[in-house]
């Protein structure tokens, strides 16, 4: 039995130390910072994970075996090469890849560039910065609409726009580049074609030389039904993903995640963790839209409950080098997570509403993402999303009512969200 600790405060966090607290081989799980949820099933550690060196001395001190790192912060800040830098750190099996891999999501440019490099499919495109940005307004009064505008860097999910007219993108370009839209995030910006399909995730799970496909996933970014208004991060999920098939997927193998893992290791990437393929099914050809260097949130919410294999083998052998000695059984039901927000959200949100019913609730997983408990023991709303209600069954249809019926059990003031994740599939 083992020591853990995972990185992480939200859904995803959460739904990970459910599947690792059930494995007979975790004998104490912390989470730092961890959330309300989170403390069900381990220890919440308050230490601020971009303090590596408090992060160490904890591993050190609590004999932690197995380090999972679910954000993608302090990958790209590189917690990973502090760790492999110190000799007493060293041993620990580490999920998450370094600061090198994580430019996966860390730069938009890099992956683009290493996708071109490896003839992985994806959209063209063109990198521009302060120093070209006159040549980047030009670019744009031939480019076929609409446009696709990426900053380059980390920006909370909020750094990619999609303009339906030359002006506007000229304008957001301007903005985000002169006017640093989104901080340091825009200096540099990628102009990229806009691909029609049909968005979906596909996750893999790599110890740097053997790799693991985890179930596929599509998640709902719009606040409004029908795909309408603002995006956010996530507004449920289902998977798989229908016309996910074995002949789709083994495509999406040959043409993205062997050019992928065998790009990395010819970049002298020893990738070690989660690789988030962020696909667009265009005529049935999956084209990359993006990497991410670590699971998905909301997605995490339906792949996890779908893995039957026990969560604590799994890790331990991306961290060791074993994943080829690892049985991966998947459940074939579908899952279907739906999010319950606070008002407002994305934009300012309320807090501090009182929560109640989640003990009425019956067939679904709740994965909380923005809770706290009050000091007389209340559970109160603390995010903009607040919790995921996740549910198996023999379709998306029925997965999705019996999220929603107990959706509806659950209540705190202005509570709001989506009743038709999966709609296009219905």
């Amino acid at each position: 039995m083992i020591n853990i600790l995972l990185i992480g405060s939200g859904g995803r966090e959460h739904a990970f130390a459910m599947a690792l607290a059930k494995s007979s081989s975790c004998k104490q799980l912390y989470i730092m910072p961890g959330n309300a949820g989170t403390s069900k099933h381990g220890i919440n550690v308050a230490i601020d994970v971009n303090e590596f060196h408090l992060v160490a001395q904890f591993c050190l001190d609590n004999h932690i075996t197995l380090l999972i790192v679910g954000p993608e912060d302090p990958l790209v800040k590189g917690l990973r090469d502090f760790f492999m830098a110190d000799p007493k750190l060293a041993g620990i099996a580490f999920v998450g890849p370094d600061k090198k891999g994580a430019q996966m999501e860390g730069s938009k440019d890099w992956s683009k560039q290493f996708m071109q490099k490896y003839g992985i499919p994806t959209a063209a495109y063109k990198t521009f910065t302060q120093h070209n940005l006159e040549e980047g307004i030009a670019y744009l009064e031939n480019h076929s609409l609409p446009i696709v505008l990426k900053a380059d860097g980390l920006a909370a999910g909020k750094g990619v726009l999609i303009c339906e007219s030359v002006a506007e993108a000229q304008a957001e370009l301007r903005a985000m580049i002169a006017a640093q839209k989104f901080g340091s995030a825009s200096e540099k910006v990628v102009i990229e074609a806009f691909l029609h399909g049909i968005e979906l995730s596909v996750f893999v799970v790599t110890d740097g030389t053997h790799y693991l496909v985890l179930p596929s996933a599509k998640d709902y970014k719009r606040i409004g039904e029908g795909d309408t208004g603002l995006n956010t991060g996530g507004m449920g999920a289902i998977s798989p993903v229908p016309f996910a098939d074995k002949a789709f997927i083994d495509k999406v193998e040959e043409t993205i995640i062997k050019p992928t893992i065998n790009g990395l290791k010819a970049e002298d990437i020893h990738y070690v963790g989660f690789i988030f393929v962020g696909l667009m099914n265009v005529n049935g050809v999956p084209k990359v839209i993006e990497y991410n260097s670590r699971m998905g949130d909301p997605e995490t919410e339906v792949v996890l409950p779908r893995i039957q294999t026990d969560m604590v083998e799994l890790m331990l052998a991306a961290g060791l080098g074993k994943l080829n000695e690892v049985n991966l059984q998947i459940d074939a039901r579908t899952a279907v997570t739906v999010m319950l927000v606070s008002k407002g959200y994305p934009e300012a949100f309320e807090r501090g509403k009182v929560m109640s019913g989640m003990d009425s609730v019956e067939g679904s997983t709740l994965y909380h993402a923005g809770t706290k408990l009050s000091e007389t023991g209340e559970w109160l709303s603390n995010g903009g999303r607040v919790m995921a209600v996740t549910s198996l069954g023999s379709n998306i249809k029925e997965a999705l009512n019996l999220s929603l019926q107990n959706a509806e059990k659950i209540s705190f003031e202005n509570k709001y969200y989506r009743k038709d994740n999966g709609f296009e599939f219905l």
